[in-house]
């Protein structure tokens, strides 16, 4: 049985913040959304409000890094790069702030639609110079993220999983080292973040039908270890599939492709995740299906990248966990 995490991140923040008393809570007026009212009803020393106001958010944290704090902004991750994309570059980005940037509700986690679906944040963030991005996929790597992004000597930008979650790994996040789920020789998966889980589900199924399995999980996307992938497509037989909660451009897929494109590797490469399409409302495990982004998904990629029929259905995947769209857990449904 998989143990079941409330609010990790509420925890861990807190803890770091009073270990670190130069780490300021800003908050763009999602407060209880992001997980950060009780440590604004607490420790109102260290927190800042600047409402919705995100373009200014952004400069003002850049003048705190300037002036030697290290603020962590939290929001939900598509305000933090489409209204304040200039704000972002021009006084964190480029002048390599030590600014925190705590995305919350990445790609489909939400049911609120494009206007709260971060499913294009990938890919502007990864062609940003001096930017770091960090995706979690479980409860334990949301309890390390805060220190792991804090250690960065630059501005970082990470994928926050908020409310219940799974707890998956037993260790924390380690930066640039990717994580080895198994060691196959048929095919490599590649994963990062919610698909993780959905890539866990499936593994079994394709495993009996007498696939070799290797799946890689991805917690730091940029910068990436070129070397350690490129080792890993070089030990499978039938080609690379990579899984993700964002559009196929820009994202891990891409980033697979341009490794195997820059060294020249001529096998086989599948991107499963959102095809040039925003996504619209519903629960989690809806949109996953919807737009293919869960384990059957996943195990009908395999089959199109080795050209065989496996005739995996959904009963022989591992049981799906359904989130609540509205719990204790979280402030609201969105």
């Amino acid at each position: 049985m998989v143990e079941m995490v409330s609010r990790p991140y509420e925890r861990a923040f807190e803890k770091h913040a009073l270990a670190n008393p130069d780490v300021l809570c800003i908050s763009a007026d999602l407060t209880s959304s992001c997980e950060i009212d009780k440590f604004r009803d607490n420790h109102p020393d260290q927190f800042l409000s600047m409402g919705m106001a995100e373009q200014n958010m952004m400069s003002f944290c850049g003048g705190l890094g300037l002036a030697g704090y290290r603020p962590f902004i939290h929001t939900f991750g598509v305000f933090t790069y489409r209204r304040p994309y200039d704000q972002l570059m021009a006084s964190i980005a480029y002048p390599r702030r030590k600014v925190r940037i705590m995305g919350f509700l990445p790609g489909i986690t939400t049911p609120g639609g494009m206007t709260h679906q971060a499913i294009e944040d990938i890919s502007v963030m990864r062609s940003m110079p001096n930017m770091t991005i960090l995706e979690t996929g479980d409860a334990t790597e949301v309890e390390s993220i805060c220190e792991v992004a804090d250690s960065i000597d630059g501005p970082v930008y990470c994928r926050v999983l908020r409310g219940s979650m799974p707890r998956l790994f037993d260790t924390p996040i380690v930066l640039g080292q990717m994580r080895e789920l198994s060691l196959g020789s048929d095919v490599l998966i590649v994963t990062a973040g919610i698909t993780t889980e959905e890539a866990l589900r499936a593994t079994a199924a394709l495993e009996k039908a007498g696939v070799s399995v290797r799946h890689l999980h991805l917690n730091t996307i940029k910068p990436c270890n070129e070397q350690a992938i490129l080792d890993h497509i070089n030990s499978v037989k039938g080609g690379v599939i990579t899984l993700e909660n964002h559009v196929t451009e820009g994202g891990i897929g891409s980033l697979v492709a341009e490794v195997m494109a820059d060294n020249g590797v001529g096998k086989k490469l599948k991107r499963l995740g959102l095809k040039d399409t925003y996504a619209h409302g519903g629960s989690r495990a809806y949109l996953m299906r919807y737009y293919g982004l869960d384990a059957l998904a996943l195990t009908q990629g395999v089959e199109d990248l080795l050209g065989q029929e496996l005739n995996i259905t959904e009963q022989d995947l591992s049981e799906a966990r359904v989130d609540a769209v509205h719990s204790l857990a979280k402030a609201e449904g969105l």
